[in-house]
């Protein structure tokens, strides 16, 4: 759909009549309410601002919006509409501020404000939500969850290798392309995880990074086979199937991966690849990367390295930890979570393995085993004005008090423990980090994914 008008709720198309008569102004922020972690990683809407928020409306998209809404069975606000058009040329009298893309900012804090710049477009404000709120819960999890995994692994890394720096940065690969819900999620999401890692197949999110964000080229990938590449040769045949991945792929500085579980994992990293093909893996160079794919992953990873380590050699670390022979690696990319990876790793750290000779792969687990409750996002109304005085607007059900939601028009500081939000006109509101990023039609403030990733860190 490229309608934004349409993209709604359909309850929105009855609030512009809901308002008391003479309201001219309404402000809504949207916060992160809770959730498992204590922070979230702010990414993702610059994309849709650059994608919807800055193209105009048409008189073709108010008719379209007016037939589809008769039909439906809601009121639709026609006159609203082709005012905007009439008197803004189709563009959006809106401003938004946001916090600064890639920062990582401590929950029940305000990350984005909305409010209208022309008092006859009082109703504008609300009708956005749903299109606004996607634009920020969805990447912002992701980018948070992928930052989690970032944080573990590193610590991890720091523990048990030489250099966790240099290792880091390809130690989660994003393998959730085709476990997704749409196209546009693979975009969104696929873009969120490279604020952390640089380690995708998702192409869409590396284009979306790419083109939304000025990256240059934001992630990177190797050549890589999968189970019907290799078991198209045969069951008789997995030896040559292997051999061909390394004369295609192998050479001094290259990285390929070689997915061996199609019938014993363990047959192939100690017999195959270990003896049959262990001197041709060495005479080529580079790094293979033998890639399980069944089974409970921290046994399977843990002996797939005593298998590799036994037949390739490995080092032992100035942090007492063993390092296979550069020329092969492991990626384990089944069933991984959050949880899962620490298992993993916790299991590595037992058998004295060092973090660096492993890899992860997520795909679900990365972009689609998660909803907007996973940190109770909620954009709420917390100003307005009414015949031309101030209301500071707010819900207090006393029933859940975590929906109870702020007041009056907000501003976010840093402090000692992280950020606090403020009422503007209150303490320190005059350091306010929010910045106007989208002011009526236009965007004035972007970010390079290179800024977003500094902005980030770990």
């Amino acid at each position: 759909m490229d309608n934004m008008i349409l993209m709604t709720d359909s309850y929105k198309a009855s609030h512009w009549k809901q308002y008391p008569p003479n309201t001219t102004e309404v402000y809504s922020y949207i916060e992160a309410r809770g959730g498992d972690f204590p922070e979230t990683v702010f990414f993702g809407l610059q994309m849709i601002l650059k994608k919807f928020f800055v193209r105009p409306i048409t008189q073709e998209m108010i008719d379209e919006a007016v037939e589809f809404f008769a039909a439906h069975g809601e009121p639709f606000n026609k006159e609203g509409w082709e005012y905007i058009l009439k008197k803004h040329n189709g563009y959006l009298p809106l401003r938004i501020k946001a916090v600064p893309e890639g920062r990582r900012v401590n929950l029940k804090n305000i990350l984005v404000s909305v409010e209208n710049t022309d008092p006859e477009c009082y109703w504008l404000t609300s009708y956005i939500e749903t299109v606004l709120m996607r634009a920020v819960w969805y990447p912002t999890t992701v980018a948070t969850n992928s930052f989690r995994a970032k944080r573990m692994i590193y610590d991890f890394l720091k523990a048990t290798c030489d250099d966790p720096d240099g290792q880091i940065m390809f130690r989660l690969h994003d393998f959730g392309g085709r476990g997704v819900s749409s196209g546009e999620s693979a975009e969104i999401g696929g873009a969120a995880h490279l604020v952390n890692f640089m380690g995708s197949d998702t192409v869409e999110g590396i284009w979306a990074a790419n083109k939304y964000y000025k990256a240059g080229m934001a992630g990177f990938s190797i050549p890589a086979a999968e189970h019907s590449t290799i078991t198209v040769w045969g069951r008789g045949y997995e030896k040559e199937a292997y051999e061909n991945m390394v004369n295609a792929y192998g050479g001094p500085g290259k990285i390929y991966a070689c997915v061996s579980d199609s019938y014993d994992i363990y047959n192939a990293a100690d017999n195959i690849w270990g003896k049959q093909l262990k001197d041709l893996v060495l005479k080529t160079g580079g790094t293979l990367v033998v890639r399980p794919d069944s089974g409970h992953p921290p046994t399977v990873v843990a002996r797939l390295l005593d298998i590799l380590g036994t037949r390739f050699g490995y080092t032992v670390n100035k942090k007492g930890y063993k390092v296979l022979n550069p020329a092969v690696r492991v990626i384990q990319g089944d069933g991984c979570t959050l949880q899962m990876i620490n298992e993993i790793l916790h299991e590595m750290y037992k058998w004295e393995w060092s973090t660096e000779n492993v890899a992860f792969g997520m795909g679900g687990g990365l972009l689609q085993k998660l909803d907007r409750d996973t940190f109770k996002f909620a954009m709420k109304a917390s100003y307005a004005k009414v015949n031309g005085k101030e209301v500071l607007v707010y819900k207090e059900p006393i029933t859940d008090e975590v929906k109870i939601s702020k007041k009056g028009k907000l501003a976010l500081v840093e402090n000692l423990d992280g950020y606090e939000t403020v009422m503007q006109g209150t303490k320190w509101y005059d350091r306010d980090v929010l910045e106007t990023v989208f002011e009526n039609g236009k965007i004035v403030k972007e970010y390079t994914f290179e800024e977003v990733r500094k902005n980030v860190a770990y």
